[in-house]
């Protein structure tokens, strides 16, 4: 049996993961960790927030996820079968509902994109009242990159985390107040 080593990066900082295992092993500990990150990932209040107000059902956003990222995590190409069997629920999903969810979300996404650019070609973003939302995803920006530039020790670490708790707690405000509008404008 021979050593392998696999690294996995998906979250911002790469772990390393040492192991001898054969590929039975190898696919349970493939699962633990697509399901790791998938519940931390949608447990995520952010995520929550945006996710709740997007075109995709929770079981879209995940299973579009299992598609694009479970490849990072196994170093290969998967099967749709194999990728059907990390979704979180502990029902066995086949792989024809599997690509039907995946199907339904990439439509979703792409209807989405497509509503985006009629609305640039028609000039609606000149409009002022974009503004709000234009101000949300630069405030996304600023937290996605604030967790990528983290210090690695005391001060500079711990003022660099109040200022990520900051963003975080404006992104929370800005959100929800967008998906009221009519609270906004009480």
């Amino acid at each position: 049996m021979r050593s392998v080593t696999i690294v996995l990066k998906v979250n911002p900082s790469t772990i390393l993961y040492p192991f001898e295992m054969t590929t039975g092993e190898r696919q349970l500990k493939l699962k633990e960790s697509v399901q790791t990150w998938l519940n931390g990932s949608l447990n995520d209040p952010i995520v929550k927030l945006l996710a709740k107000n997007s075109q995709l059902t929770k079981t879209q956003l995940e299973t579009l996820l299992i598609d694009i990222l479970s490849e990072n995590y196994a170093g290969k190409q998967l099967k749709y079968d194999e990728k059907a069997s990390l979704r979180l629920t502990k029902a066995q999903i086949s792989r024809g509902s599997f690509n039907r969810t995946l199907k339904q979300a990439k439509e979703n996404v792409t209807k989405s994109i497509y509503t985006v650019l009629l609305l640039g070609y028609l000039g609606v973003f000149e409009s002022t009242t974009l503004d709000p939302y234009l101000e949300i995803a630069n405030k996304l920006r600023d937290y996605v990159d604030a967790h990528k530039e983290v210090p690695r020790k005391g001060e500079e670490l711990s003022q660099h985390i109040k200022l990520i708790e900051l963003i975080r707690e404006q992104l929370e405000t800005g959100l929800k107040q967008l998906a009221n509008p009519s609270e906004r404008l009480a």
